[in-house]
C-alpha cells in the first residue's frame, strides 16, 4: 500500500482549528436562530460568542489564503484544468456506483494533486463563494457605524439575514456531505488518519496517479 504525504503541518492544524471553529458557530448559529436574534440583547453569551468565532474564521482563512497562494497550494491543487473539466462524469460515476463494488477512483489523491475535480468545485465554492458571503453579512451585522444605520434606511438588514441563513445552511450541508466523505478511504479513519498524520492510506499501484492527470 502506498502512503503519499499530501498534508503539510499547517494545513493540518488549519484544518482542525477550522473544523473547531466552524463547529462552535454552528452551534452558537442555531441557537441565535431559534432563539430569535431580534430578542436578544446585545451582550448576549450567544451573540457574543458567535461574534468573536466569526472574526476567528475570517482569520484562519486569510491564513489559509495567503499560505496557499505563498506555497503554490492553492495553484497545484484547487486550479480547475481541462483534464478536471473531462473527468467530472467518470469522477461522479464513480462516487455513485463504482466506489460500492471496489472500483478505481479515477483520480486518487497525490502529491502533486491532491483533489479530485468535484472535490475542487465543492472547495473552490466553500472557499471562495460561501465564507466570503458568510464574512461579509457577519461583518455587516456587528453594529459597526455608520454601516448599521445605512443598512438599516436602506431597509437591507432582511436581506442580508437571508443571504447569512442560506449560506450557513449550504455549508451545513456540504459539512454532512464532508463528513461522509471522510469515511470513505481504504478504511473508516483513512482519511481523518491522514489529516493527521499528513500520510494518506493508497491501495493503487506506483504509476497509476499520474496516468489519470493531463
Amino acid at each position: 500500500m502506498n502512503r503519499p504525504y499530501l498534508h503539510p503541518p499547517a494545513l493540518r492544524i488549519w484544518h482542525w482549528l477550522n473544523a473547531a471553529i466552524v463547529m462552535a458557530l454552528i452551534a452558537t448559529g442555531l441557537d441565535l436562530r431559534f432563539h430569535g436574534i431580534a430578542a436578544l440583547a446585545p451582550r448576549d453569551p450567544a451573540l457574543l460568542w458567535h461574534k468573536g468565532l466569526g472574526l476567528a474564521l475570517i482569520a484562519v482563512s486569510i491564513f489559509w489564503f495567503v499560505y496557499s497562494v505563498a506555497s503554490g497550494n492553492l495553484r497545484r491543487h484547487y486550479g480547475i484544468k481541462r483534464g478536471d473539466l473531462r473527468g467530472m462524469a467518470a469522477q461522479t460515476r464513480y462516487y455513485l456506483g463504482a466506489i460500492f463494488t471496489g472500483g478505481a477512483n479515477p483520480f486518487p489523491g497525490t502529491p502533486a494533486a491532491k483533489f479530485n475535480p468535484l472535490q475542487k468545485i465543492a472547495y473552490n465554492a466553500v472557499m471562495f463563494i460561501l465564507l466570503p458571503i458568510q464574512a461579509v453579512t457577519g461583518l455587516l451585522f456587528m453594529n459597526i457605524p455608520p454601516l448599521r444605520d445605512w443598512l438599516l434606511a436602506g431597509e437591507l438588514i432582511g436581506l442580508l439575514g437571508a443571504a447569512h441563513t442560506l449560506c450557513s445552511y449550504l455549508l451545513i450541508l456540504y459539512l454532512i456531505v464532508h463528513l461522509y466523505m471522510a469515511t470513505l478511504g481504504e478504511t473508516f479513519f483513512a482519511h481523518t488518519r491522514a489529516m493527521i498524520t499528513g500520510y494518506e492510506d493508497a491501495a493503487q499501484p506506483p504509476g497509476q496517479e499520474e496516468g489519470n492527470r493531463t
